[in-house]
């Protein structure tokens, strides 16, 4: 038998996704960081995305165990777990049946910028979401893209830097560059940056 779907699975849109995640992870205790597009999207010009991607810390897997409960049956998470190319963090998939929206949960590991950039996550109100919301800072959101190093996020990186430009702290992104070993990636993608 096929599981029910919510009668809002089908019109959610990815806004409302994001908030309903957060709101969730909140209301059972489990600190939480939304990245991907949303982060990139407050620090740049937005664009539209389906996937909600957010940073986790989990002190116990019984939060995760009360958090699928919370939000059935308009999300199910996947019984499979996967792991994050560049950290090894756990990954969790979250699906919203009905629709083409997927929720990634990372689970904040050992990788110490990862720790680092959760600890300097910032409250910020997301209008489109009704909601506030913890966002990385964006020089961290420029440092994670730098990391992945795909053609998409080198564009992102180019974009937050020209919109956020004079508001960066570029000695911040060069210590942690020169640390991951991606100064040389940084220092190209900044030489491209317009002049405002």
């Amino acid at each position: 038998m096929a599981p029910a779907i919510c009668t809002i699975t089908s019109r959610m849109t990815t806004d409302a996704a994001a908030a309903r995640m957060v709101e969730a992870l909140t209301a059972v205790g489990i600190p939480n960081m939304l990245v991907g597009s949303y982060s990139r999207n407050y620090y740049a010009i937005p664009r539209s995305t389906k996937d909600v991607d957010i940073v986790i810390e989990l002190p116990s897997q019984v939060l995760l165990a009360e958090l699928a409960s919370r939000i059935a049956p308009e999300f199910v998470m996947d019984a499979q777990i996967t792991y994050e190319t560049i950290t090894g963090n756990v990954r969790h998939i979250i699906r919203c049946p009905g629709s083409a929206i997927v929720v990634e949960l990372f689970i904040l590991g050992n990788d110490e910028f990862q720790r680092h950039r959760f600890a300097r996550r910032r409250e910020v109100r997301i209008p489109a979401l009704n909601a506030t919301i913890n966002l990385p800072t964006a020089e961290d959101v420029v440092i994670q893209k730098l990391r992945w190093g795909r053609p998409k996020d080198l564009d992102d990186v180019l974009d937050v830097l020209a919109v956020q430009a004079g508001k960066i702290d570029h000695a911040y992104i060069e210590d942690w560059c020169r640390r991951l070993n991606i100064l040389d990636r940084y220092l190209a993608v900044r030489a491209t940056v317009p002049e405002i």
